[in-house]
């Protein structure tokens, strides 16, 4: 199953503490904030302040726009996360938040380790680049305008910017052609169900 998700389309949805919105891009599974295996999505943060706790999955979060923030895991503070640098840390962590300098957007992760294994890496396309795996799900998700995106030959669309291509029921080794005529930053995640 391939299927061509728009930013414009993605329902907005209330932190489960109340203090801020996501946008919720896909996810594989279940209602609300539970249930789910993994879930996509972007949040806005308005302020410094507490994370939600998602007890028993595993997070990584990237910094989409504005300056960066500081993460304070457990009492550890993280290094400075500034755009396109993923941090990864456990949902049952007590953290909170500090802005660098204003609002940021930021893209989140978060999956049920126990349930998937997942590979999440940032990629910069200019002109061609190929890729090959063998997951059961990958994800892209395009930071900018006309991201071109092919699997095994077939054409899969062209990605605007927060578009998220959403493929399933890969069996066996797969080809992702991605192509653009500028750079375009985008990711790239790898979800595999543990046996």
């Amino acid at each position: 199953m391939i299927s061509l998700l728009r930013a414009a389309d993605y329902p907005r949805m209330p932190w489960k503490n109340g203090a801020g919105t996501t946008l919720e891009i896909t996810r594989d599974a279940g209602a609300g904030l539970d249930g789910f295996g993994w879930r996509l999505s972007i949040a806005d943060v308005g302020e410094s302040g507490g994370f939600s706790a998602f007890t028993g999955y595993q997070r990584i979060i990237t910094v989409l726009e504005g300056a960066g923030m500081r993460l304070h895991v457990d009492g550890v503070d993280s290094r400075p996360l500034l755009p396109l640098d993923p941090f990864a840390f456990s949902g049952d962590s007590r953290v909170e938040c500090t802005l660098l300098a204003g609002a940021i957007r930021d893209f989140n992760l978060i999956y049920a380790p126990q349930r998937y294994d997942a590979r999440l890496q940032w990629l910069r396309v200019d002109g061609e680049q190929r890729l090959f795996g063998s997951a059961g799900v990958w994800l892209l998700f395009s930071c900018g305008e006309g991201l071109r995106a092919s699997l095994d030959g077939h054409d899969c669309g062209v990605l605007g910017r927060h578009d998220c291509l959403q493929v399933e029921g890969i069996d066996g080794l797969a080809e992702l052609c991605l192509e653009a005529d500028g750079p375009v930053n985008c990711c790239l995640i790898e979800l595999s169900a543990r046996a």
